[in-house]
Order: structure tokens, then C-alpha cells, then sequence
């Protein structure tokens, strides 16, 4: 099974993340209340092979920290937020969350679910921008991990 030690099930991680991603693209569109859009996403998805906890702290955690998450983007991003596809939009705002609120969780591993999703669910070439703007905001938010040990 693909576990870490902690007991972390990293495959139940990845398919709460590939989720969280369709129901922030249905919060972004609807314009519906968070609380409503996980309340459809647990009634219509197949949320028993997810990580439900952590589904509903990624959208929560976005809801609560949409403004802050747009602003640390802004700096990387060739656009207002608004204007960015809405699949990217919800990838960079996912993995900026993580990157901000979540340093439990390694940053490569942010980055590369974001890439993933985005070339699931995204435009042809869609993964590249978030890569782009992820590495940057990465390099900002989790410079000491990004350099690794000893790098001061």
C-alpha cells in the first residue's frame, strides 16, 4: 500500500487532491457556497477511495484564504487571477494553499500533484504555467526547503 510512516495514505492524497481540483472549479463557476459544493462533491463522487479529511481542509482552506492565496500568486502570475483558465486557477490556488498553510507536506509533492491534475483536467500546455508559477512561488514560501540543507 503506499503509505508513508505516519500512516499518511498517499494515493487517498492524491485522488482528495484531484477533487478538491474538480470541486474549486464548480466553486469557481457556480459561484455556490463552499459548504454546498463539498456537500454535492460527498454525495455525488467516489469520496471513499479519498482522503476526506484532507479533501475538506483543501477546500475550506481555500475558501478561508482565497484573498492571501490570490495575492502571493499575483507576483508570478502574467494576469489577473480572474483572467487565468479556471482549471489553472483552481491548480495554483490548491497548491498555493498547500504551499502557504500546509508545510506538512513536502513541496515537490505539491508542485508535481498540481502538474498532474492540471494535465488530467487542464489545456494542452496548462501544466507548464503552473509549473512555472508554482516553482516561483515555491522558491518564495519554502526557500530553506527548496535549497535543501546546508543552503543558507
Amino acid at each position: 500500500m503506499n503509505q508513508r510512516p505516519e500512516g499518511i495514505d498517499l494515493a487517498a492524497r492524491s485522488r482528495a487532491r484531484r477533487r478538491a481540483l474538480q470541486a474549486l472549479y464548480a466553486w469557481q463557476m457556480s459561484g455556490s457556497s463552499m459548504t454546498s459544493v463539498i456537500d454535492q462533491f460527498r454525495h455525488e463522487q467516489d469520496m471513499e477511495v479519498a482522503d476526506l479529511e484532507y479533501f475538506e481542509d483543501l477546500l475550506h482552506g481555500v475558501n478561508k484564504h482565497v484573498d492571501a492565496i490570490d495575492e502571493a500568486l499575483k507576483p508570478y502570475i502574467d494576469r489577473d487571477v480572474a483572467q487565468i483558465d479556471p482549471i489553472e486557477r483552481a491548480a495554483l490556488r490548491l497548491a498555493a494553499y498547500e504551499l502557504k498553510y500546509r508545510p506538512d507536506v513536502p513541496y515537490r509533492v505539491i508542485i508535481n500533484e498540481a502538474i498532474e491534475v492540471t494535465k488530467r483536467f487542464g489545456a494542452d500546455h496548462g501544466h507548464s504555467y503552473v509549473n512555472g508559477v508554482l516553482d516561483k512561488l515555491a522558491a518564495q514560501l519554502r526557500g530553506v526547503e527548496k535549497r535543501g540543507p546546508g543552503a543558507g
